[in-house]
């Protein structure tokens, strides 16, 4: 009965968290929340009237706000889960005075929040291409799942590392900005990869940000095919990542104290 009450009492604490992390982030009323749809929402779009202007077409399919959509919303995820979780230890450093919380309670409890707010961003995204006519259907809604939450595991063990690394020095957050800037254009937002020279794919491929998209292409899309796509790639990755991550947070705690 002991460790299922300390299983039950850490669920409690997370769920408590993650409640505060709500608040804190989105504040009492519904702008918060509003925003958070917006910000991806206003990319697409911007994306979608600048191809307009200049008369481009979609790179694949007939609906130039689905094929952005596909690799935007991932690389936001992915995005918004390395900086909030880069700054989870100083945030509720007050909090980690309590015993019954540690530092990778506050990973978990941003981890959720910010994985729920993109469940209902990729739902509502989606759902209105699809009822205003610029999207049918997912092909394969399973790989788009698998991919969503492979994200997530990306982001906690990118994010955990940025946690430590930026406790250890705030100037961390500006060479992580030097790494995520060029995500925007190394991860297929506006160009198919396969149709890229052999000499940019052997560079690109190493992006896992780029898998991932390519992954949510081929559970969108039901003739879409990607000669880029490792499955393996970005799975092996994020739990390595997550392994070393969480290794790291725990051999470096007293430090933190």
């Amino acid at each position: 009965m002991g460790i299922f009450r300390l299983i039950w009492l850490q669920i409690r604490v997370i769920s408590a968290l993650t409640l505060r992390e709500t608040r804190m982030t989105f504040g009492t009323s519904h702008s918060g929340y509003f925003w958070a749809i917006l910000q991806p929402l206003i990319s697409i779009s911007f994306l979608v009237f600048l191809f307009y202007l200049i008369g481009r077409q979609a790179p694949y399919g007939a609906s130039l706000a689905l094929f952005f959509s596909t690799a935007i919303l991932t690389l936001e995820l992915y995005n918004k889960l390395s900086v909030s979780l880069m700054r989870a230890f100083t945030s509720n450093k007050s909090l980690l005075t309590y015993p019954m919380i540690c530092e990778t309670d506050t990973l978990f409890a941003r981890l959720i929040l910010i994985a729920c707010t993109f469940v209902l961003i990729n739902c509502l995204l989606y759902g209105g291409l699809i009822i205003f006519g610029f999207a049918g259907l997912p092909a394969h809604p399973e790989k788009i799942v698998l991919a969503f939450m492979v994200s997530c595991f990306l982001g906690l063990g990118i994010g955990t590392l940025n946690a430590i690394l930026y406790h250890r020095n705030q100037g961390w957050q500006h060479v992580e900005k030097i790494f995520a800037r060029p995500l925007f254009f190394l991860s297929g937002v506006f160009y198919i990869p396969s149709r890229l020279p052999p000499e940019a794919i052997a560079i690109i491929k190493w992006n896992p940000i780029l898998h991932l998209v390519e992954w949510t292409r081929e559970g969108y899309y039901p003739h879409y095919q990607s000669d880029i796509l490792a499955i393996e790639y970005p799975l092996s990755l994020a739990a390595v990542l997550i392994m070393v991550a969480l290794f790291l947070e725990r051999i470096t705690r007293k430090k933190r104290v």
